[in-house]
């Protein structure tokens, strides 16, 4: 990247003229401007689908060795890449720390802005320090201009400690994809309010992460079909979800599947094995160990 280029603002901080006088418009015409730039975003991310296939099927495999997916971002990123770690465990059953969420300024800055924390090189280089990074994990720096200092240098502490490095930019031939092995750059474009990239490249943040950390825990198979089965059941809603999942996975009466997560204490995987495979509670969470926890394989194994 030459001067110049780095000298140029990126793009998701570029100034629309043409939306000069949207503060004149009427609130349904703003609205509508608002949602029409909203619906460019899936056809950018579409465009990168190739490039998130290749960071989802890499991470995978680091995990399956034991690694874990690390997020680093600051402001609007980082509340992102928190935001999907936090929704892993209820989700999928993850372990604490399988999926985590480093934000510059640390856990306040999740409610309470801390700017100047971005411009922090050293307070990446902390976190991952503090999380005992290794080679199986996967580090992905999220930052819309691709220039955030915290995101950049999280990925290149990960890249020369062996992690695989990860760069997820909303602008083209940033700073953080040459530091990163692999790289997802979606071009989300101008904000509607200029340099706001909570909106557009915050909206193309939450659809990719959503399509790594699912389409990971898919190929870790932790789902049976689209079936969330390691789902915890911690309160009443979850519960409910759980006993709907048995239910679909197995074709069982109501009373069957209440009777098959009582004795999986509450575990959906582990009450469709008890059904499908006929087998006591024991014998289900034995064959999931010995299966990795994939419900297929562990059904073939029964």
């Amino acid at each position: 990247m030459d001067d110049m280029d780095q000298d140029a603002p990126p793009l998701t901080e570029a100034i629309r003229s043409d939306w000069a006088e949207i503060d004149e418009l009427p609130t349904l015409d703003l609205l509508r401007l608002m949602n029409a730039e909203d619906r460019t975003v899936p056809v950018a991310v579409a465009g990168e689908l190739g490039r998130i296939a290749a960071v989802v099927d890499a991470t995978a495999q680091r995990m399956e060795s034991g690694g874990r997916l690390i997020y680093a971002g600051a402001g609007t990123a980082g509340r992102l890449g928190v935001l999907d770690a936090a929704e892993c465990p209820p989700t999928f059953g993850t372990e604490p720390g399988l999926v985590t969420g480093l934000i510059a300024g640390g856990p306040t800055a999740v409610t309470e802005a801390a700017e100047g924390a971005e411009d922090r090189p050293d307070l990446a280089e902390a976190d991952l320090t503090a999380l005992a990074l290794t080679p199986a994990d996967a580090v992905i720096g999220v930052s819309a201009s691709g220039r955030t200092p915290y995101a950049v240098a999280a990925v290149r502490y990960a890249r020369a400690a062996g992690a695989l490095s990860i760069g997820f930019a909303c602008n083209r031939h940033s700073a953080l994809a040459e530091a990163a092995e692999l790289t997802i750059e979606v071009e989300a474009g101008p904000e509607v309010l200029a340099g706001s990239t909570r909106l557009k490249a915050g909206t193309a943040q939450k659809l990719v992460l959503n399509l790594i950390s699912t389409a990971v825990m898919i190929r870790l198979g932790r789902t049976y079909g689209n079936l969330m089965v390691d789902v915890r059941a911690t309160n009443a809603k979850l519960r409910e979800r759980a006993r709907r999942i048995v239910a679909e996975a197995t074709g069982a009466d109501d009373a069957a599947v209440r009777r098959a997560l009582a004795a999986t204490d509450g575990r959906a995987k582990d009450a469709i094995l008890l059904l499908l495979a006929d087998v006591d509670a024991p014998t289900a969470a034995r064959l999931l160990a010995d299966s990795g926890g994939r419900l297929r394989e562990a059904l073939e194994r029964a």
